[in-house]
């Protein structure tokens, strides 16, 4: 209810008149002056009262009257009635009905009670109401009113005292909320200003307004008391204290400073009076000395007082917090006071109270920052916010330096405590169950022995401070222990807090405007202020060595994990801070700082160190000694949680990890996190610590870079707590999400993080050299993980980390080397696999980009690294294979990077690469990487390390030009696109295009380099692979040669067939004979293949047969080139040398392929259906549609199709070409070459060894002879017209050679026939085949050939010679072929030669030249060449040989072969005696009869009589062919021959055999059928009329005579013999020989019956009849068989008895 209402006044008025009838009563009796008063009060009141209206202002106007009663009823001194009348004052004050005339009479009143010591509580009481229920006390009334108060707040009574200070303060707070009120009044009046005047006048206040006034006058007289002068306004002060004076100038500037910053005269105050009053007092704090002792000057040093001290420094804070603006300079000075007292010499106390102090100051940001900007930005002052900064720093510092006295006990305690053993358990430390052993250890700090707990003292953020609170206390407090630590970490920590907050926001709100502006005004620079920088920077560069300093110290000291956090979290923001500044060296320290105390003590890390040279300023040091320094100290106290191993190159102990040390690293993991974008450089810090941390404990990189907790490593095994184990998870996966964060850093961080990380990379590379000590993976893991999470920016950072990591990949320390390939290889998959905007297709830089660092892999060398490389390439393969496009290259080059050096399994890793590549994803890549593809292939077949690697690639090869063939088209149109383009590209730039088999159209060309690729392999060392890609050449050639162009022909034959055949060439001649021991363990090798040279030999054969059976498929096409006659002398010139080849294989192989390329072996012909035609080329019946087909871009007639080329080229082949003169002219001369091939072959194979015979000369084999020879007759039909006698002569030569070549006996067996079968060999067959050939040629060709017939016959019969006198071969011995040792068994030995079995062969010949005969007797060149001699002259070997022939039936067959001739023969050689042509002849066929009929060999001893006998009728049959074909014509014949014959027949008829035989066989060997022949044939001619001249007959008698003569010695010397011999029978032959005698005497009787007797000569008759007596005398023998001849032998000589006749003829008796 206000005091207005109506109900109230009428309360009002009834109090007041029961208030003064109450007075009237008390004062009826002794006051009755009072008593009227009061009684006339009451009327007065009354008559207020009836008005009815406005009562109150009716009261106000006469309240000097109301209250007069009152006033006097206090006068009366008596309590109970001044009690009264003090009330009802209060009453009507409170309802404010009291006039400035009635306040001014009170206070009189109130006074005089003062003085009088009255009611001392109820003065103040109603001093207050008047005070504060209205305004009406001004002047002198207010300043009486105020001294009263004053007055009794120094009376004896304390709770008058008490009472009285309580109502000053709020006087005096009246009073400046009087002038606040009035201000609020005036406020919208615009004010007069005042005149200017000098300072001089103190009083001059007349500008004030009435309250203003009161309220200066008051002010300045506190000053003046405080000061201890006499006040100007306040008259009547008695005494005043310092520590009252101070509370309330206090109060007042606390809570009024708006009325000194407003008002001049009053900032005029506080300049002029309060600040060098406080200066003043401030002085005996500044001088003291604590301890001074000895040392203090003689006058005495007034101490400092601490109730005065500590209300200084509360009007100091008050001073500094509102008026810092008005009194700059002043509040320099007590800033600089207030660090001083910081000292350690000053008492304790007083320094804690100014710790306080600067507590309140730290909790003010901007104030913070208003002293930087106004002293430490300015030149040439104090630097008072870096002072601060330090002052804080070096008073913690000094704690734990210099310990009190008083804590000494304190001090001593950890120490013990922290031997006990048990790390971490504080016994003894106050606070603690000693010996409990719990855990519930306080707070505290511990350095170097030195223990301080630590308290809460206030919430952050606000300073509540303890001592300068006390306000009562007038002796110092003692300060409890670690009181003034707490204070001051508090204070350091408030500090940190509120600066970072402050100018992080600033910053913020700054970034956002920058932002708004830029999206406002998008080309317009944005420009901050530099001034708000200006005093960031510097308020930073002002703290930090001082807040480091102080925060590494604490963070060293503390064992408290709060404390920590706290420390941590401080250092963390500074550094943040720094970061976000750009203040680089700053960041650094504090980042520096939180990593050794991550780290173990002492713990060795380079870039630690190295920083903190450049830290080491003034700051930091406290009396010399470096903070950074980290004492030892900090093991005491720490709970060890882990022990692992020092990262560090050479193997040291264990270090010990604790849990601030983990505690540290999480915060540098959250700092890393949260501040990433602003680590610039120090990442390099951040992560070397963390690497090193993870390495102590035992975290190993695993997939994707994450860290796991490993096994432990070698070396003393990792010990972790179980705290630890479970923190190890979440540590991995802080570390891990700290990487993942930096796709949110920007660019510039981002490199920094790369580049901090390279070079700790590098770091662990230089570590881990030369040692096989586990490295440290964390950088590169680290690097992976980044490059994952940062893909899609990942061209940015790509090259640095990729260049890094193949750094990385070629470290020798093999784990090192695994991880940097690991990391490689997941960053291009990843990178291939993410979804990139453009995508990877459109965006080929980057796939090129990405793909880059898998081809630089392949320079490593280690085995390892490749076999990564190469596992990713098939994993790319397999994911991403379709989309590779221009990356092709790359992967083709990766894949074909291989080296022989690599071993087996590298090599199997890239060859399924490349399998999965041709199998799968030719049709996808770009046609231009094709010929890549054949490249890479080709290296895979050439590498040596796996041979079924290179025999499978060579496969590939094949399916890769079945894929060719398959999409000619469609890649022959790309490729010739690209070819345009390059084409116009090289014109741009001014050069020639320059790629493989260039003039060939590109399509052509990839066919050449696959062609290449495979003659390159055709020359590989190794055999397999050399005939494996043979065959596929010429496959492919075969099969899909149709697609090439034809001058691209002339290419294939040239550059890669001819070029292939002189490589196998080469290489086969220069082949190693050395035997080659079983290949590869437990392969035999069979001995055809058992050298190098042997197994070469095999390639040069497939390489001639394929190149052979081009040209002979391909001849019309080949034919169609210009230089085809070049192309053929060359491939005879290749056949030639591979034919004289010193390889059986080679040079019977090459013949082949010379009867291939002359057609005589007709390739099987392909039917003439295009479809059949293409099925044969392996060509799919799908492209068989010709509508379907259009050829593939050919410049032929674009109509062609596909097919219609086919068959085309395949019809060509079918039929010849049209016959024409300039064919049948290139013909010859294609064939006349082949002749001289075979010609040169032919002598050089044949020519026999010159040389001794020891070396081991080559010798062709028979096949190679045989074939050799069968080529010449298909060669002959093409050349007959001109075959000349030169040409035949050279033939002659090469067949006799080849005859007489001998065989090796190791082949003997299976070329020869067992020696007793009469066969010939097929080589010799050949030769008489060449002869037969030619010999047919002759008879139907022209006359003039004709003269080639006695060379013929002169070949034929060389050849018979052989039957008796075998070729020699140069001077090889040869053994016969039955004393030739078959080496079967030893197959190795060296080969023996074996002269063949010539005679079948001579035989056969032999035929030849009779059947020949038969047919060419009578040509005149075989009459004029003497032919008929030759052969006689020739048989007469065989012939005189006889028995000594080789074989019997030769000499059997030169008979009948003789008589055969004889028989054509000798009517010519009659018909032509007068030509004379035949002379020579008859004596040669004279000698031949003679040496066969008496031959000087003897007959085999095992002849039988039937062979005997039959062996006699041949030699009968010639005797008769004498006296049938010789001897009836003896008139044409020469009389020489005659002679020899008859002389000849005489020899025969007169049968003596030399006494060497046993009796068993004489009767076999003599020859009577033969003798008698003889005898008769002679007799015949002897008694023939016809002859012609008497010499003849002259001889036969003669011949006669002897034989006459001879029988007669013989039967005498047989009787003779008989008789002596008595009872023994005689020796056979002597039997014989007479049994012979008897015979040719009936025989001669016979002959002379049968002639007319005057052909015979009387002699003749005397000799006949002579030998009878002795026939008689023959009787008396014994032996049966000679009295049987006898008997014919006695029978004719009845014919001679006849009666004599007297007439003796011719006289003679």
């Amino acid at each position: 209810m206000s005091t207005s209402s109506p109900e109230a006044v009428k309360k009002l008025l009834e109090n007041m008149q029961t208030d003064l009838r109450s007075l009237s009563m008390e004062c009826k009796k002794k006051f009755p002056p009072v008593k009227e008063a009061a009684e006339s009060g009451i009327v007065k009141i009354k008559t207020i009262a009836a008005r009815k209206t406005d009562i109150l202002a009716a009261l106000k106007e006469n309240s000097s009257e109301v209250v007069q009663p009152f006033l006097m009823g206090c006068g009366t001194k008596e309590p109970k009635i001044t009690q009264l009348c003090l009330a009802a004052i209060q009453r009507l004050m409170s309802h404010e009905v009291v006039s400035e005339a009635a306040a001014g009479n009170i206070i009189n009143m109130l006074w005089q009670l003062m003085e009088n010591g009255l009611e001392e509580l109820k003065l103040l009481q109603t001093v207050l109401v008047l005070l504060t229920t209205n305004t009406v006390v001004h002047d002198e009334v207010l300043s009486k009113a105020i001294v009263l108060c004053f007055r009794l707040h120094f009376t004896k009574d304390n709770i008058t005292n008490n009472t009285a200070a309580a109502t000053v303060r709020q006087v005096v707070t009246v009073v400046f909320e009087r002038m606040v009120a009035e201000d609020e009044r005036f406020k919208g009046i615009a004010e007069q200003p005042p005149p200017v005047q000098g300072n001089t006048n103190r009083r001059s206040v007349s500008t004030l307004r009435p309250s203003a006034k009161d309220a200066y006058m008051l002010f300045q007289d506190l000053c003046q008391l405080v000061n201890a002068d006499a006040p100007y306004w306040l008259v009547g002060m008695t005494e005043m204290t310092r520590t009252f004076g101070l509370e309330l100038l206090e109060s007042v500037l606390n809570d009024f400073p708006g009325v000194f910053l407003q008002h001049q005269e009053f900032s005029f105050l506080l300049k002029e009076r309060v600040c060098p009053l406080v200066i003043k007092l401030f002085s005996p704090n500044i001088k003291f000395r604590q301890g001074a002792g000895a040392a203090a000057p003689p006058a005495p040093v007034e101490k400092p007082y601490f109730p005065i001290c500590m209300r200084l420094l509360r009007v100091v804070s008050v001073l500094i917090k509102h008026f810092y603006s008005l009194l700059v300079t002043e509040c320099e000075i007590f800033l600089s006071l207030l660090v001083k007292f910081l000292d350690g010499e000053k008492p304790q106390w007083l320094r804690a109270v100014a710790v306080e102090s600067v507590h309140r100051l730290c909790v003010q940001p901007h104030l913070l920052c208003s002293f930087c900007q106004s002293y430490d930005m300015k030149q040439h002052s104090t630097k008072v916010f870096r002072d601060i900064v330090n002052a804080l720093g070096s008073f913690i510092q000094s704690l734990f330096i210099v310990p009190n006295a008083g804590n000494a006990a304190a001090v001593s305690a950890p120490a013990g405590g922290s031997g006990s053993g048990t790390l971490g358990t504080a016994q003894g430390v106050p606070g603690t169950g000693g010996g409990s052993g719990t855990l519930t250890t306080q707070a505290a700090f511990e350095y170097r022995g030195n223990w301080i707990p630590l308290m809460t003292v206030s919430v952050q953020g606000s300073a509540k401070a303890t001592y300068l609170e006390m306000l009562d206390k007038v002796e110092p407090p003692s300060i409890p222990e670690g009181y003034a630590m707490s204070v001051a970490f508090s204070a350091l920590l408030d500090l940190v807090r509120g600066i970072t907050s402050m100018i992080e926001r600033e910053l913020t709100t700054e970034e956002e405007a920058a932002a708004e502006f830029r999206e406002t005004h998008p080309e317009q620079e944005w420009k901050p202020e530099p001034g708000a920088h200006l005093v960031w920077e510097e308020m930073v560069n002002a703290s930090w060595c001082g807040l480091l300093a102080a925060l590494s110290l604490l963070l060293d000291a503390s064992t408290d994990e709060a404390a920590t956090e706290n420390i941590l979290k401080a250092e963390m923001t500074m550094a943040s801070l720094c970061g976000r500044l750009g203040l680089v060296t700053p960041r650094d320290a504090f980042i520096t700082a939180i990593c050794k105390a991550s780290l173990p003590p002492h713990y060795a890390l380079t870039v630690l160190s190295s920083n903190t040279s450049n830290l080491s300023s003034k700051a930091y040091s406290i009396q010399g000694q470096s903070v950074q320094i980290i004492s030892p100290s900090s093991e005491s106290h720490q709970q060890v949680v882990a022990v692992g191993q020092p990262l560090t190159a050479q193997p040291q102990g264990t270090v010990v990890l604790t849990a601030k040390n983990i505690q540290c690293m999480r915060t540098l993991l959250n700092l890393a996190h949260c501040h990433g974008a602003v680590l610039g450089t120090s990442w390099q810090l951040v992560l070397a610590t963390l690497q090193h941390l993870v390495w102590i404990l035992g975290l190993k990189p695993a997939v994707g870079g994450a860290l796991k907790p490993g096994r432990a490593v070698e070396g003393p095994s990792t010990v972790l707590t179980t705290a630890v184990m479970t923190d190890l998870p979440v540590i991995s996966n802080i570390l891990s999400r700290l990487f993942e964060s930096s796709q949110y850093l920007d660019d510039v961080s981002l490199h920094h993080l790369i580049n901090a990380l390279c070079s700790l990379s590098l770091e662990a590379m230089e570590m881990a050299y030369g040692n096989n000590k586990e490295p440290s993976l964390f950088a590169v893991a680290k690097l992976l993980e980044t490059g994952l999470v940062n893909m899609d920016r990942i061209e940015i950072l790509w090259r640095p980390l990729t260049g890094h990591l193949l750094e990385v990949c070629q470290h020798p320390n093999s784990r090192m080397r695994e991880w940097g390939a690991e990391a490689l290889t997941a960053l291009i998959k990843a990178g291939l696999s993410y979804k990139h905007d453009p995508p990877l297709a459109q965006n080929q830089r980057l796939q090129l980009l990405l793909l880059n660092p898998l081809k630089e892999l392949s320079n490593v060398l280690h085995a390892d690294i490749r076999q990564k490389q190469l596992e990713c390439v098939l994993q790319i393969l397999q994911s991403q294979g379709d989309s590779l496009g221009p990356g092709w290259p790359l992967v083709l080059g990766v894949i074909g990077a291989i080296r022989n050096d690599q071993g087996e399994s590298l090599i199997r890793t890239a060859f399924q690469c490349l399998q999965l590549v041709v199998t799968d994803f030719l049709p996808t890549m770009p046609c231009t990487c094709l010929q890549i593809v054949v490249d890479v292939a080709g290296s895979f077949g050439l590498q040596n390390q796996e041979l079924n690697i290179s025999l499978t690639s060579i496969g590939l090869l094949w399916n890769i030009s079945d894929y060719f063939f398959q999409r000619g088209e469609a890649i022959t149109q790309e490729l010739e696109r690209e070819e345009e383009a390059l084409q116009k590209q090289a014109l741009e730039m001014g050069e020639t295009l320059n790629r493989p088999f260039h003039p060939a159209p590109p399509f052509d060309c990839l066919w050449l380099c696959l062609y290449a690729k495979l003659g390159e392999l055709c020359v590989d060392p190794r055999p397999a692979v050399r005939k494996s890609a043979g065959q596929t050449l010429f496959s492919t050639i075969a099969a899909h040669g149709t697609l090439l162009q034809q001058p691209t022909w002339h290419i294939v034959v040239w550059k890669v067939l001819f070029q292939l055949l002189d490589c196998v060439r080469t290489s086969s001649t220069t082949a190693d004979k050395e035997k080659i021991e079983s290949g590869g363990g437990n392969i035999l090798i069979h001995h055809s293949r058992d050298t190098a040279e042997k197994q070469w030999a095999e390639t040069w054969v497939l390489t001639l047969a394929g190149v052979a059976r081009i040209f002979n498929t391909r001849r019309y096409l080949l034919q169609q080139l210009g230089d085809f006659f070049e192309a053929w002398e060359v491939l005879l010139n290749h056949i030639q040398s591979a034919a004289l080849s010193k390889n059986n294989e080679v040079s019977l192989a090459a013949l082949k392929s010379f009867q291939e390329i002359l057609q005589i072996v007709t390739p099987v012909k392909d039917s003439d259906k295009a479809g059949d035609a293409l099925a044969a080329m392996g060509v799919p019946p799908v492209l068989i549609d010709p509508l379907s087909a259009s050829g593939p871009g050919r410049p032929l007639v674009r109509s062609d199709s596909l097919v219609e080329r086919l068959t085309r080229y395949n019809g060509a082949e079918l039929q010849a070409p049209p016959p024409g003169e300039e064919s049948a002219l290139e013909d010859s001369t294609l064939w006349w070459s082949a002749w001289n091939t075979w010609y040169r072959a032919g002598t050089e194979s044949t020519r026999p060894p010159s040389g001794p015979a020891e070396k081991l000369a080559f010798i062709p084999s028979q096949p190679f002879l045989t074939a050799l020879i069968q080529i010449f007759p298909a060669l002959y039909q093409h050349i007959k017209a001109n075959f000349s006698m030169d040409d035949l002569k050279k033939l002659g030569v090469i067949l006799h050679g080849a005859v007489s070549v001998p065989i090796s006996s190791d082949a003997s067996p299976f070329i020869l026939p067992s020696y007793t079968e009469a066969t010939l060999t097929s080589l010799q067959e050949a030769v008489l085949t060449a002869l037969d050939v030619l010999q047919k040629a002759i008879c139907v060709g022209p006359e003039n050939l004709q003269v080639m017939y006695p060379a013929i016959f002169e070949q034929l019969l060389l050849f018979v010679e052989f039957s008796c006198k075998p070729p020699q071969y140069g001077r090889v011995e040869t053994k016969h072929v039955a004393n030739a040792k078959y080496n079967q068994i030893q197959l190795f030995a060296p080969a023996e030669w074996v002269a063949l079995n010539y005679v079948p062969f001579a035989e056969r010949s032999l035929e030849v030249v009779v059947d020949l005969y038969h047919k060419t007797a009578c040509h005149k060149a075989v009459i004029n060449e003497k032919v008929q001699q030759n052969i006689i002259k020739t048989l007469r070997m065989p012939l005189g040989l006889k028995y000594a022939c080789p074989s019997e039936s030769t000499w059997k067959l030169a008979v009948s072969s003789l008589l055969k001739v004889l028989s054509i023969g000798l009517p010519v050689a009659r018909q032509q005696a007068s030509s004379g042509k035949f002379d020579t002849m008859w004596p040669e066929l004279a000698n031949a009869f003679e040496d066969f009929l008496f031959t000087k060999s003897s007959p085999p001893d095992n002849l039988s009589i039937q062979e005997f006998q039959q062996n006699e009728s041949i030699d009968v049959e010639v005797v008769q062919l004498i006296s049938t074909e010789i001897l009836p014509f003896a008139n044409f014949i020469p009389k020489d021959f005659v002679g020899q014959i008859m002389t000849m027949l005489n020899k025969g008829s007169i049968h003596s055999q030399a006494p060497s035989f046993t009796e068993a066989e004489i009767d076999v060997r003599m020859r009577e059928e033969f003798s008698k022949v003889c005898f008769e044939t002679l007799l015949q001619f002897s008694f023939s009329n016809k002859v012609s001249t008497p010499q003849e007959g002259y001889i036969s008698r003669m011949a006669l005579s002897v034989l006459l003569k001879r029988a007669q010695d013989v039967l005498r010397r047989y009787v003779e013999d008989e008789r002596l011999s008595g009872r023994c029978p005689l020796p056979r032959q002597q039997v014989t020989e007479i049994i012979f005698v008897l015979k040719a005497i009936s025989t001669l009787m016979d002959s002379l019956k049968k002639t007319q007797p005057e052909n015979v000569d009387g002699n003749t008759w005397a000799q006949v009849i002579a030998l009878y007596p002795t026939l008689v005398e023959c009787i008396t023998c014994s032996s049966s068989e000679v009295s049987a001849a006898l008997k014919e032998a006695l029978g004719p000589f009845k014919d001679f008895m006849q009666p004599p006749v007297s007439k003796v003829q011719n006289g003679e008796s």
